[in-house]
C-alpha cells in the first residue's frame, strides 16, 4: 500500500507498564509501525509532533484551552481539566458571540493536535487511554481531514464520552454549510461496566482502508462506514479519502458535556500511547 506519511520515525519499544490493565496488544499482523508517541519523556509533549488549540475554540464549551494543561508523566500524556479563572483577552462588553462575551474563563484544559505534516491516510490508528467518566466532562480521540472546511473535511470520532455514553461517530458534509451528516453509534457506560470500566485503560482503534472505516473498542466493533456512501452533498468529494490528523482533548461543559456543577476537579485524562500502522 502506498504510504502517505511525510516522515517515518523510529520509535523505542513500549517501556511503562500499567498495573491495572494487561499488556497492550502487539502490532497487528502484516502491518508496520509508521508513527507513534509513547509519552515516555517527562515534561511537555514532543513539539515536533503536537501543537495546541488555544482559548475558546468550539461547541460553546466552558474551558479555556492552554498548552500548560498537557504534560507527560509516568509514561502517559496527562490532560488536566481544572477549575481556574483566566482572563479572556478577546472579551467585548455587550457581545453576543460566545467566544467574546465572557470576561473570564472559569475552567482550563488542553487540546492537542497532531502537526499536519504527520497526517495519515489509511492504516490502523491505535490509542490506549483512560478517561474520567463524570458529568460535565467530554474527553475525545478524533480526526479531521486536511482539506476543506468542517464538516466537508470529514470528522471521525474514534472516542467521545458524554451523557454516560461512549460514542463512535463519522461526519461529512450535507448540502447546507456547517451542517453535518452524522453516522453515529454509542454504548452506555453501564453496559460496558460502569465506573470500574472507566477506571481502567482501554484501546480505541480506527481501522481504515480505501473501502471502509471501522472504529473498535478493545477489539469490539463500535461503528463502521462504507466509504462508497460518505460523499459530501456540498462538493461531491469523499472526505475520508484524504489524509487526516489526530486530536486529543478534554472539553468541559458546552453543547454536549453537561453541567459542571457537581464535577470533581481537577480531572485527569490519561493517554498511554498513540500508534499508527500501515500495511507492509
Amino acid at each position: 500500500m502506498k504510504k502517505y506519511f511525510v516522515s517515518l520515525l523510529l520509535i523505542p519499544a513500549f517501556a511503562c507498564s500499567k498495573e491495572d490493565q494487561p499488556i497492550p496488544a502487539p502490532a497487528p499482523t502484516n502491518y508496520e509501525l509508521v508513527w507513534s508517541d509513547e509519552f515516555n519523556a517527562e515534561g511537555s509533549p514532543d513539539p515536533s509532533k503536537w501543537e495546541y488549540d488555544s482559548g475558546f475554540v468550539r461547541n460553546e464549551e466552558a474551558q479555556w484551552y492552554q498548552r500548560q494543561n498537557a504534560f507527560c508523566e509516568g509514561g502517559n500524556l496527562v490532560i488536566t481539566g481544572k477549575k481556574e479563572r483566566k482572563a479572556n483577552p478577546d472579551f467585548v462588553a455587550g457581545s453576543t458571540n460566545w467566544r467574546t462575551n465572557r470576561q473570564y474563563a472559569e475552567y482550563t484544559s488542553a487540546s492537542l493536535k497532531m502537526i499536519k505534516t504527520h497526517a495519515f491516510k489509511y492504516g490502523k490508528l491505535e490509542v490506549r487511554a483512560k478517561i474520567d467518566a463524570q458529568t460535565g466532562l467530554w474527553p475525545a480521540i478524533w480526526t479531521l481531514g486536511l482539506e476543506g472546511e468542517w464538516p466537508s473535511n470529514g470528522e471521525v470520532d474514534v472516542m467521545e464520552y458524554y451523557g454516560d455514553k461512549i460514542l463512535a461517530n463519522f461526519a461529512y458534509g450535507s448540502a447546507t454549510r456547517w451542517q453535518a451528516i452524522w453516522d453515529g453509534a454509542n454504548k452506555s457506560l453501564a453496559s460496558l461496566g460502569g465506573t470500574l470500566w472507566a477506571s481502567q485503560y482501554h484501546i480505541w482503534t480506527l481501522d481504515w482502508d480505501e473501502n471502509l472505516m471501522r472504529i473498535l473498542l478493545d477489539g469490539e466493533l463500535m461503528n463502521s462506514i462504507d466509504l462508497s456512501t460518505s460523499i459530501n452533498k456540498s462538493d461531491g468529494k469523499n472526505p475520508f479519502c484524504q489524509p487526516h490528523y489526530l486530536l486529543l482533548n478534554l472539553a468541559m461543559g458546552g453543547t454536549n458535556g453537561g453541567s459542571l456543577a457537581s464535577t470533581v476537579l481537577p480531572s485527569k485524562y490519561y493517554v498511554d500511547y498513540v500508534r499508527i500502522y500501515q500495511k507492509k
